[in-house]
């Protein structure tokens, strides 16, 4: 699981398509003498990479009101938490690791292209592609927050 795999696991209900497509697949229950044949195997490959690739994203996702959430959460993190405008905060408040290094895997999982030592900017960066994100996948997000 990624940085913004746990995130989605701490803002959307498990139930929430967003959570369970995260969620790495389980290996199939197949004896050695009942695995199916190479043809069978490339077959169900090539058909499911074209139809994931041609599918639009689905339109009934239930939403998540993340704003209302984060903001609950703040209520009763005891410390101070700007989670609107910084990821750190967006991650404590979340109990997600906050450190650089976790930055840094959360901008490498989202193909951010910049200096990850300039940490300011790939902050920025970061906490708008998340928002993002979280919009793209259901989730409610202020429009100031995200593109």
């Amino acid at each position: 699981m990624g940085v913004l795999s746990d995130i989605f696991h701490k803002i959307f209900p498990a139930s929430h398509p967003a959570v369970v497509k995260s969620q790495k697949p389980a290996a199939p229950q197949t004896s050695p003498s009942a695995a199916p044949t190479k043809p069978t195997t490339t077959a169900t490959a090539s058909t499911t990479t074209s139809t994931s690739s041609v599918m639009p994203p689905p339109t009934d996702i239930p939403e998540v009101d993340v704003e209302e959430m984060l903001n609950a959460k703040a209520k009763t993190a005891g410390q101070p938490l700007n989670w609107r405008s910084s990821i750190v905060d967006l991650l404590k408040l979340l109990d997600l690791d906050s450190s650089l290094q976790s930055r840094k895997e959360l901008a490498a999982e989202l193909g951010y292209t910049g200096d990850t030592n300039d940490s300011a900017t790939m902050n920025i960066w970061l906490h708008r592609q998340v928002m993002n994100k979280l919009a793209a996948n259901g989730g409610k997000v202020p429009a100031d927050l995200k593109d």
